[in-house]
């Protein structure tokens, strides 16, 4: 029977053994086990969320990792709930289509694919595509809504599958999971073994710059186990075949680094794209364990200065609820201690998450309409990346005497 959960001895892309404890944020469930009604009362097993840098190769990581049958078989976050997202989404495929375009029917394959929302825009465009995700359900939703999905994890051994099939992938993305995988060095090797000469990979990942920049810690769970820097990317994707020719900041997520890959031998020239982020990265420290003591110092800040508002918000008698139970949420209210006895409700927009409670504390998870019919005096906004969209869906809201709180970057009350 295989462990729940174990620790690598090593970093994981340069494979050093010289690792330092950076900081450690309060153990939780994982980010996306939310409770039934029937599993309410019982005790959800918690995990580590240490973050460790290596002193080798300057990469931040968790080394503690938690079975990924356990974090993505019964996974309940859908792509296409967030039209901020699917608008994304649609920017992202026009960009890549118009930068590195590619014959009709050209295989497009996603590592992640989720319910296809990107991999959409893409069959629209006259390309083949196939997605490749372990949930079970999400990956059958997308294969009956016409985007084709094995549900499985992207190996080498289903790689070499697929292009003796299907032939060589002009795209290869994977938008949001390179920092869900312990072997990633596997993934690239399935990457350069499935990509066309002339093939792109194109990836999107938390970027450590914003994190640091922002101090966006609740990035940090169980399915973030690297926080990635364009720095020891490198001889990474050296090292395996493959050559990072871009690397751009893009928005979502609160702040992502866009990264484009081709085979070693690919030909296209390296854009200096690739050599200003890292320029931003040593300016930053983030190559210095010194930074990262830092940082959790200015997290400590920001949950003393949450705490001390909601509490005083308690004793006043007043009721809060939450808007949003992104993965982000469970990592924010465990290591700020909100529980139960501070926020009463949490309302989200995904049908896949309502009607179950929230990751170890248990808090329930209600439709937005809860809003109208529960009258919260003040709504703390869990998904702080959407702020402005959620601020302007509850303007009414706000201007019948309700609060608004945005709790990163700032603690901000509208």
């Amino acid at each position: 029977m295989r462990p729940e959960i174990h620790r690598r001895p090593d970093c994981r892309l340069c494979g050093g053994r010289e690792l330092g404890l950076a900081f450690a944020l309060a153990p939780s469930p994982p980010a996306n086990a939310f409770a039934s009604a029937q599993r309410r009362g019982g005790q959800q097993r918690k995990f580590p969320l240490d973050l460790f840098f290596c002193r080798q190769c300057a990469h931040l990581q968790l080394l503690d990792v938690v079975d990924p049958r356990i974090l993505f078989e019964e996974y309940v976050y859908v792509s296409s709930t967030s039209p901020v997202f699917v608008d994304h989404f649609r920017r992202l495929a026009d960009e890549i289509l118009h930068r590195f375009p590619a014959p009709a029917g050209s295989l497009t394959l996603e590592i992640g694919s989720n319910d296809g929302a990107l991999l959409r825009f893409f069959q629209q465009a006259g390309m083949t595509v196939l997605g490749v995700d372990p949930a079970v359900k999400i990956a059958a939703q997308a294969t009956e809504s016409g985007i084709p999905t094995l549900n499985a994890f992207f190996t080498p051994t289903l790689a070499r599958e697929i292009r003796s099939d299907q032939g060589a992938a002009h795209y290869l993305l994977a938008n949001n999971v390179c920092a869900h995988i312990d072997d990633l060095g596997a993934v690239l090797d399935g990457v350069r073994a499935l990509l066309a000469p002339d093939g792109v990979f194109v990836f999107e990942v938390s970027y450590l710059a914003d994190v640091v920049e922002k101090t966006l810690f609740d990035t940090i769970y169980h399915e973030h186990l690297d926080y990635h820097s364009v720095k020891p990317l490198i001889p990474f994707f050296r090292r395996h075949g493959l050559e990072l020719i871009e690397t751009w900041r893009v928005d979502s997520h609160g702040g992502s680094l866009r990264g484009v890959a081709q085979r070693a031998e690919g030909g296209r020239p390296v854009g200096a794209s690739v050599g200003e982020l890292v320029a931003l990265e040593e300016a930053m420290g983030l190559d210095r364990l010194e930074t990262f003591l830092q940082f959790a110092q200015r997290i400590e800040t920001r949950k003393e200065q949450l705490t001390t508002l909601l509490r005083q918000w308690k004793q006043e008698g007043k009721s809060i609820a939450g808007y949003g139970a992104p993965a982000k949420a469970a990592t924010l209210m465990h290591h700020f201690g909100l529980g139960p006895e501070m926020i009463d409700f949490i309302v989200d927009d995904s049908p896949w998450k309502q009607g179950l409670f929230s990751p170890g504390l248990h808090i329930p998870i209600l439709p937005s309409s809860a809003i109208a019919s529960e009258k919260p005096d003040a709504i703390v906004i869990l998904a702080w990346n959407f702020a402005q969209p959620l601020l302007n869906k509850l303007a009414d809201y706000r201007q019948s005497g309700g609060k608004c709180v945005v709790p990163l970057p700032e603690v901000t009350v509208y």
